[in-house]
């Protein structure tokens, strides 16, 4: 590890306590010295999902993943070390060998968020979550203890498909004012819905089965990394913020009206505590 490459890690650790909490404490509770680039890949993966927050045009945004893909394949323009998440991560590939593809294919999934076509069917959910959530898990894995997470790819593949569930139903308020819908059109209209008929108001009990549905099917991927050849602790670290999913899941299945009002959210001392057991007990 070169001075420059723990300056930008640091950097990136700073950035994530503002872009991304809950992975910022997984850092934390995380050993020592894998904390920076741990938190490199976090505030990468924080970056490219805010895009939307921040353009008001598609092309805008894809300008910036496009940028990220050049970087990522060695092809950008510009000196990287101005850009500390760019310069952390690009440290963090080159010490750890991590596939540069994947985290290219991230930045591809992140293309689905600029626009408001809804999401096709629960494979198109799945492969999303795929690039997005599990592989963040599985970069996360290989920093951690590569033997260990190369045997673990199917525990991190339904573990990031369950997050990626209960990170959609966090922010359904906001998806909806925006007019995106990530619940698979197969779910809506098992239920009667369609994408113009879930984004309308007022919301009746189609809105609440649907949500449930989707809930159940993020319960189901859960209980199968569950159950997927055990985590050793030594890859626990990068399931930590995956313990933050069952709560949300449990809630909006029991009570799908909290997630069309955004009251999913537990408390932040209460998801730190959570976190913390899950170290303790060595298990999601």
């Amino acid at each position: 590890m070169t001075a420059g490459a723990a300056d930008h890690w640091d950097i990136c650790l700073s950035t994530l306590r503002d872009t991304d909490r809950d992975r910022y404490l997984a850092c934390l509770l995380s050993p020592a010295d894998k904390r920076g680039p741990l938190a490199s890949l976090y505030a990468f993966h924080a970056e490219i999902a805010r895009i939307r927050d921040v353009i008001h045009q598609p092309l805008a945004g894809e300008i910036r993943l496009q940028w990220w893909r050049d970087l990522l394949s060695g092809t950008a323009e510009g000196e990287s070390n101005a850009n500390p998440i760019a310069a952390g991560v690009l440290a963090t590939i080159d010490a750890y060998r991590l596939p540069r593809d994947v985290l290219v294919n991230m930045t591809e999934a992140r293309i689905f968020d600029l626009y408001d076509d809804p999401m096709p069917d629960r494979n198109a959910l799945e492969g999303y979550a795929g690039e997005t959530a599990a592989a963040l898990i599985q970069l996360a894995g290989l920093v951690l203890d590569a033997p260990a997470a190369m045997q673990r790819s199917e525990a991190a593949g339904h573990a990031g498909v369950a997050q990626a569930i209960a990170g959609i139903l966090l922010l359904l308020p906001l998806h909806r004012k925006r007019g995106q819908v990530y619940l698979p059109l197969d779910i809506l209209s098992a239920t009667g819905l369609d994408r113009d008929t879930f984004l309308a108001e007022p919301e009746g009990a189609q809105h609440r089965a649907a949500i449930e549905a989707f809930a159940g099917l993020g319960l189901d991927h859960l209980s199968k990394a569950k159950r997927a050849d055990g985590i050793p602790a030594s890859l626990l670290p990068a399931f930590l913020p995956v313990s933050l999913a069952e709560p949300v899941l449990k809630a909006a299945a029991r009570a799908p009206d909290k997630a069309l009002s955004g009251a999913l959210q537990s408390p932040q001392w209460r998801r730190q505590l959570r976190m913390l057991r899950t170290l303790a007990v060595k298990r999601l």
